[in-house]
């Protein structure tokens, strides 16, 4: 396991960065104006939240009062980096997982939403030979199935995984189809994170 010290996140976010953008809103996207893949739909779902201590809603990147596209269009670099860190790689201890497996999980869940990660992951760990609860909750049991499978392995494996969810996706919904080509070089994707790998 990596130490407690080592702290893999801001490689893990240039890694998703790489495939996320400046401001897009695309009619076909059902989380509406997003920005360094940080969308609208899950802006004003995370809602009233202020983890961050300034007196705002996070997702009132403005202080106007409201979670609108203009807090798409106000979200910087710092922002997101923000976002990323505080609501999705420490809430799900994406830390406690090999750095290169973790960093693939977080990028899937920014993508398809934490849960589906999550659950791909434990279809991985699976189809490697470490039956796993498919129930989208990351905790010791799956983190112990991770760390049994050989990290190029997993990632293999998760990448497969990712490849058919997102066939399927575009498959029951014709209109997501002209996502498909960037969701499979996503999903093909693999973060090298540390040195010598």
């Amino acid at each position: 396991m990596p130490s407690p010290d080592t702290d893999y996140f801001l490689k893990a976010l240039a890694f998703t960065l790489a495939h996320e953008g400046g401001f897009v809103a695309h009619p076909h996207d059902p989380g509406g104006a997003t920005k360094y893949g940080v969308s609208l739909a899950w802006l004003r779902k995370a809602g009233m939240l202020d983890l961050n201590g300034d007196g705002y809603p996070d997702g009132d990147i403005d202080h106007d009062g409201d979670i609108d596209p203009a807090d798409i269009h106000a979200l910087s670099p710092d922002d997101a980096a923000m976002i990323y860190r505080r609501h999705w790689w420490d809430r799900y201890s994406y830390s406690l997982l090999p750095p290169e497996v973790g960093a693939k999980v977080f990028d899937l869940a920014v993508n398809m939403g934490a849960q589906q990660a999550h659950r791909l992951l434990q279809r991985a760990c699976t189809a490697c030979g470490q039956p796993t609860a498919d129930d989208g909750h990351v905790g010791p049991k799956t983190r112990t199935a991770v760390w049994a499978v050989p990290d190029d392995r997993l990632l293999d494996a998760l990448c497969d995984q990712a490849e058919d969810f997102y066939k399927s996706l575009a498959a029951h919904n014709p209109a997501r189809k002209v996502f498909l080509a960037g969701w499979l070089r996503r999903a093909k994707a693999r973060p090298s994170l540390v040195e010598g790998r």
